[in-house]
C-alpha cells in the first residue's frame, strides 16, 4: 500500500493573500497551487497560520478543496510575536513538531518552504536536518511565463549524496582544509590523516577550546597557527592570532602579560597595559605549555574562559575578551591534577576537544614528504636550488625510518637535519658524504651519556645547583645511579623494573613506575627530564 503524502507549511501572508477577490485564480498562490500538480497527490495538507490570519486560511482551506477535493486541510495556530526573531521562531516551530504525531511507516512528510520569512525557512531546513521532522523540503516557484500555469514543484533531499555536483564541491572544500592545515604536505600515516580529518570538522563548527597535546617538536605551535588561519580564511573568526609560551612566565609577569595590569599594580607597572586576552578578543589565543601557568593563573583564565571577563591585575574594573582558546603540552595533565599543579575544573573546560599529535617517530611513512617540504621550504628561504644523488637520498631515508632514529626533538630536529644537509651541499647537491656526516651528528647527539660522564655534573644539571650542594654523599651515589639507569632505558616503566627487581618478587601487587616517579621527585627531577 503507498505511503500517503502530507504537506507542512506556513500560511504565506503575502503571496497566498492573492487568494482575496475574484481574480486570485489568475495568480500563483504557492499553499493553493501546489495541491494542483498531477504528479504530487497530496492526501492532508497541515496549515500553520496565526490567528488574525483566520479569513485568510479559511480562503485557502476552501480553494485547496475545490482543486483537491481528496485533500485533507488542517489548520493550525501558530503565534509568533516577531516572525524575524529566530530563537523564537524556531522555538514555536519545534514546540509544534514536538507534539505533532508523525507515522513515518504510513505517510511521506514534505515541508513547504516558499512560504513564511526566511527566519522561518532556515527554522524549517533545521529541524528536518537534525531529524525532528522525519521528512524533505518542498520548494515551489511560479512559472517564468506570462500566463498563468501552476509553476514548479521540487522535492529536496537533504542527503547530499544524491547531488553529485554539490557533493564534489563538499569533498573537494573539505581535501583544501585538510591539505592546509597539514602545510601541504602528502601525508601517508592513516592514524594522523584520520586525526587531522576529524581537527578539520572542529574547526569549521566549533568555538570550544581545543587542547593539543604530545611530545615536545610535534608540531602543536604550527598546527594551532593554521587552524586561526583556516578559521579566518572561512569568516570564522575576525580577531588575530596571539601566541605565548607559558613556561616564559613567572609571577605577576605572568598575570599582566595575560590579563593585563593598571598602572601602579606592581613595582615597574608605569603605565597600563591591555594584556594577550584583550588583544586576541574575536580572534584565537595559543597558550603553548599551559601546564606551566600558576594556579591562580588558571583560576582566572577559567573564568574568562567561561565568563568572557576578568580583572587585569590591580583593577576594580572587569574587562571583556571573547576569543577561542587553543591550548598546547607535553605534559599529562591528568597526572598534574592528581599532583596538585593544576587545576581539575580548567582541565575539564578544556577536555572538550583534546587531539594528541604522534612523534615523528610514530609517522615514518611521513617523513619522505616532510623531506621534500623541509627542502622546498630551504629553498625558497634561501633563492637555491638543490638536488639529491639517489644513494644519498636513499641512505637518509633509512637511517630516518629506522628504530636507531629517535627524533627526540621530533620536527625540529628533523627540520635541523635537513637544513644542515642542504647548507653544506656543494655544489647544491646534497651527496653521500654530507649524509654520512649528518647521520653521525644525529648519533652523536641522541647517544646515552655513559658512565664515565660526570655523575656530579649530571646530577646538577638535573636538580640544579642549589638542591645539589644540599644532598649528602649517601644520596648522591643513590640518586646518581637511579639516573644512569633512567636514561639508559627506554621507558619509566623499563627502569623501575631494573631498578626493584629483586624487591618486586616479595610484593603480590607492583607499580615500579610510580614508585621510581616518586623517588624521583623527592629531588625535583620530572620523569619527562629523562625520558623525553
Amino acid at each position: 500500500m503507498a505511503k500517503r503524502t502530507v504537506v507542512l507549511g506556513l500560511l504565506g501572508t503575502t503571496l497566498d493573500q492573492r487568494s482575496l477577490g475574484p481574480r486570485r485564480w489568475d495568480r500563483w498562490r504557492p499553499t493553493v497551487d501546489l495541491c494542483r500538480h498531477e504528479d504530487l497527490l497530496v492526501s492532508r495538507l497541515e496549515l500553520l497560520h496565526a490567528t488574525d490570519s483566520e479569513p485568510l486560511a479559511k480562503v485557502v482551506e476552501d480553494d485547496v478543496r475545490q482543486v483537491s477535493p481528496e485533500t485533507e486541510v488542517r489548520r493550525s495556530i501558530v503565534e509568533f510575536d516577531d516572525p524575524w526573531d529566530f530563537e523564537e521562531v524556531y522555538a514555536k516551530l519545534f514546540d509544534f513538531v514536538r507534539a505533532y504525531r508523525f507515522r513515518a511507516a504510513k505517510e511521506d512528510y514534505l515541508v513547504h518552504i516558499s512560504t513564511g520569512t526566511h527566519v522561518a525557512q532556515i527554522c524549517w531546513f533545521l529541524l528536518i536536518e537534525a531529524h525532528h521532522i522525519p521528512g524533505r523540503l518542498l520548494q515551489t516557484s511560479p512559472s517564468t511565463s506570462k500566463s498563468h500555469d501552476l509553476g514548479k514543484a521540487r522535492i529536496i533531499d537533504l542527503d547530499l549524496s544524491k547531488y553529485d555536483q554539490i557533493s564534489s564541491r563538499y569533498r573537494a572544500e573539505q581535501q583544501q582544509d585538510l591539505a592546509y592545515l597539514k602545510a601541504g604536505i602528502a601525508t601517508r600515516n592513516p592514524a594522523f590523516n584520520s586525526l587531522i580529518e576529524q581537527i578539520e570538522q572542529v574547526v569549521v563548527r566549533s568555538r570550544a577550546p581545543l587542547l593539543l597535546t604530545g611530545p615536545t617538536g610535534a608540531g602543536k605551535t604550527q598546527l594551532s597557527r593554521r587552524i586561526y588561519e583556516l578559521k579566518h580564511k572561512r569568516g570564522l573568526v575576525a580577531g588575530s592570532f596571539v601566541e605565548l609560551n607559558c613556561a616564559t612566565l613567572r609571577g605577576d609577569q605572568a598575570m599582566s602579560m595575560l590579563f593585563g595590569h593598571s598602572k601602579g599594580a606592581y613595582t615597574g607597572a608605569t603605565t597600563d597595559r591591555a594584556g594577550l586576552l584583550r588583544a586576541a578578543d574575536g580572534g584565537v589565543l595559543f597558550l603553548d605549555e599551559i601546564a606551566e601557568l600558576g594556579l591562580d593563573e588558571q583560576a582566572m583564565l577559567l573564568r574568562a574562559l567561561e565568563d568572557k571577563r576578568f580583572l587585569p591585575l590591580g583593577s576594580d574594573r572587569e574587562v571583556s575578551s571573547d576569543f577561542q582558546l587553543i591550548a598546547g603540552t607535553n605534559r599529562d595533565l591528568r597526572r598534574e591534577v592528581h599532583e596538585g599543579r593544576f587545576r581539575n575544573d580548567l582541565l575539564a573546560r578544556l577536555n572538550v576537544w583534546t587531539f594528541v599529535l604522534p612523534g615523528l617517530s610514530e609517522r615514518p611513512e611521513d617523513i619522505e614528504p616532510n623531506l621534500d617540504y623541509e627542502l622546498t621550504r630551504f629553498e625558497a628561504r634561501t633563492g637555491t636550488r638543490l638536488a639529491w644523488s639517489r644513494e644519498a637520498r636513499a641512505s637518509f631515508l633509512r637511517f630516518a625510518t629506522s628504530p636507531d632514529a629517535y627524533w627526540t626533538g621530533n620536527f625540529r630536529d628533523f627540520s635541523a637535519a635537513v637544513e644542515r644537509m642542504a647548507t653544506l651541499a656543494t655544489g647544491g647537491r646534497i651527496d653521500g658524504a654530507v649524509v654520512a656526516a649528518e647521520v653521525e651528528r644525529l648519533r652523536t647527539t641522541w647517544a646515552v651519556p655513559t658512565r664515565s660522564e660526570s655523575h656530579d655534573d649530571i646530577l646538577r644539571t638535573l636538580v640544579g645547583a642549589e638542591v645539589f650542594a644540599s644532598l649528602d654523599r649517601f644520596d648522591r651515589v643513590q640518586l646518581a645511579d637511579v639516573v644512569a639507569v633512567c636514561r639508559s632505558a627506554k621507558s619509566l616503566s623499563a627502569a623501575g623494573r631494573e631498578l626493584f627487581a629483586m624487591s618486586r618478587q616479595a610484593r603480590a601487587s607492583t607499580n615500579d613506575a610510580d614508585r621510581l616517579r616518586k623517588y624521583l621527585a623527592r629531588f625535583g627531577i620530572k620523569s619527562v627530564d629523562l625520558f623525553p
